[in-house]
């Protein structure tokens, strides 16, 4: 019989799952894209449409995460998708055709959704019933802190002139290496079993998964572009190597932040709110393009992204009774259908236009009508009662 392992062993094996999943699997393209656009003449949107093949398979990884008996525990499943994250982040490396790209980071993006539904569900609820709810916002900064990493790593990588195939493959490589660590952090235990339960509010379950779509619409343009518009804009080129980490940091950050805050005024109402804050910063990247305004939005990207997708998976979970694999599957498939769209809208339309600024203002609108639409839920909701 294994013992339950410490709770705060149990969060740093949440946190370091989903910055090897997430934070390097899904983000590193970020700092990895400028180096890639120049020296395979890439154009925006095969960019675009490179990251939209990421969040496609993130989108069929959800689902997948949410069929009824898998076979295998949950562990297995979080063990799988963490090998298939790191393996598949260190072969995009060795592609230069875009069938490659986009059969790679298909791929990846699929791993990515199975770390995520597993380790939280699994992480989640071990510290729930524990007792340790607290720790939750550990397990999430793990996104933070693995774009925090991604950054040092390609900036450090860079200046010693390795190319971008090394990039790649040095982050999978590390991706492996850390993931033997969460084997022993999260050691094999008995799960409990669920019985299917009925969501409290249909209604309210619904605004929030439709928010949740236009969040995912609304911040991955600025996620996926922010260093190419830093790169290719003389006034702030000087940032490149330190604006994505200014992401990463806050980004970790900012779970303990909102947590707070959520604790205060109510976790939908931080979710509205967090929302809002990163309306403004995405419309910085493209309205106010100065040293100033790309901290300012880098900042603000960072200091909410990553807390609104716990705010809202938290929220999720409230709502609905019974296994939560199922409602943080549903989220997280809205959540990538908006990702998809995203980054090949914008890609596509800067081919047109030669301008992020369109592209950005439609996802600065989407995050408002996101705030917006969880406001009036939280209205109905506070009647209903």
């Amino acid at each position: 019989m294994t013992t339950p392992p410490r709770p705060i062993s149990l969060a740093i094996g949440g946190l370091i799952a989903l910055a090897i999943s997430m934070g390097i699997g899904r983000f590193v393209y970020t700092p990895i894209l400028p180096f890639m656009l120049e020296n395979l003449d890439l154009s925006e949107g095969q960019a675009g449409l490179i990251a939209s093949a990421n969040y496609a398979g993130y989108l069929l990884g959800a689902l997948f995460a949410a069929t009824p008996n898998l076979p295998g525990s949950r562990r297995t499943w979080l063990f799988v998708g963490l090998l298939a994250s790191a393996l598949t982040t260190a072969a995009t490396g060795l592609f230069t055709h875009m069938p490659g790209f986009y059969s790679v980071r298909f791929i990846a993006g699929f791993a990515s959704a199975i770390v995520l539904v597993f380790a939280s569900t699994l992480v989640l609820e071990r510290l729930r019933s524990s007792g340790h709810r607290g720790f939750s916002a550990l397990h999430f900064a793990g996104v933070g802190l693995g774009i925090a990493l991604s950054a040092v790593l390609i900036s450090s990588l860079a200046a010693l002139d390795y190319d971008w195939r090394a990039q790649w493959i040095i982050s999978g490589l590390i991706s492996l290496i850390a993931t033997a660590l969460v084997v022993f952090l999260v050691p094999n235990q008995a799960e409990p079993e669920h019985l299917p339960g009925k969501g409290k509010s249909n209604s309210a379950t619904l605004a929030l998964v439709i928010a949740y779509g236009l969040y995912g619409f609304g911040y991955v343009i600025t996620a996926t572009f922010l260093v190419v518009i830093v790169r290719t804009t003389p006034q702030v080129q000087a940032l490149e190597p330190i604006i994505w980490f200014i992401v990463g940091l806050t980004a970790a950050i900012s779970i303990v932040v909102w947590n707070w805050i959520g604790g205060k005024i109510g976790i939908i109402q931080a979710f509205s709110l967090a929302c809002v804050v990163e309306a403004l910063g995405v419309g910085a990247s493209v309205l106010w393009v100065t040293p100033s305004g790309i901290i300012l939005a880098a900042s603000l990207l960072g200091g909410t992204f990553v807390a609104i997708a716990a705010l809202g998976l938290v929220a999720a979970r409230e709502l609905t009774g019974g296994d939560p694999r199922s409602i943080l599957a549903i989220m997280t498939a809205a959540f990538s259908l908006g990702q998809i769209i995203g980054p090949a809208y914008a890609g596509l339309l800067f081919d047109q236009t030669g301008s992020f600024l369109p592209s950005s203002l439609t996802a600065s609108a989407a995050l408002v009508i996101s705030a917006v639409l969880c406001m009036v839920f939280t209205h109905h909701k506070s009647e209903e009662k």
